[in-house]
């Protein structure tokens, strides 16, 4: 390996320990923050269903349960929590039988807008503590990690009929 290289991999690690490092703060602030929240209380694991099925409304159950990396009896239950809560809809699929899509409901957008809502409040009164060269910098370092993050393999929404062929960088990444 050479120098640059040695020197390149160090700093994306350093990286994403500092990555690592804010998620796990803001976890934290996150379920501190709960009880500012209109009830009722989504668990974390709820709570990426909705993101997920809000990011991909009309996601297919067996597509969800792919993302999540869970068995189809467990995230049937997560759905079936937030479906009798009315923030999840299951409708039947277009061109299968067999299959159910997810929606989020209007009750489910209003709820995770709040949520959304009380997180940027808290978020900016982070941000506004730092120097605005910081924050400037912090903004676009989170544009592109975030592109960064959507074009990662098991966060790509999975079809079975029109799942994308692998990338040879994705295969090199699974060997």
């Amino acid at each position: 390996m050479t120098e640059r290289t040695r020197s390149t991999h160090e700093s994306v690690r350093a990286a994403a320990r500092q990555a690592g490092s804010v998620v796990e703060l803001l976890d934290v602030m996150w379920e501190q923050a709960r009880n500012d929240i209109p009830a009722p209380y989504i668990p974390a694991s709820q709570l990426r269903v909705m993101y997920l099925v809000d990011r991909e409304n009309g996601i297919r159950m067996r597509a969800l349960t792919r993302l999540l990396g869970a068995a189809p009896p467990s995230v049937c239950r997560l759905v079936d929590r937030l479906q009798a809560l009315g923030f999840i809809e299951r409708r039947p699929c277009p061109d299968s039988r067999r299959e159910v899509t997810l929606c989020v409901t209007g009750a489910g957008r209003t709820h995770l807008a709040r949520i959304r809502e009380r997180r940027e409040q808290l978020l900016v009164q982070a941000l506004d503590a730092m120097p605005a060269h910081e924050r400037d910098a912090l903004a676009e370092g989170l544009t592109g990690f975030r592109q960064a993050l959507v074009e990662q393999p098991m966060l790509r929404r999975v079809h079975p009929d029109t799942a994308p062929a692998p990338t040879a960088r994705d295969t090199a990444q699974s060997a």
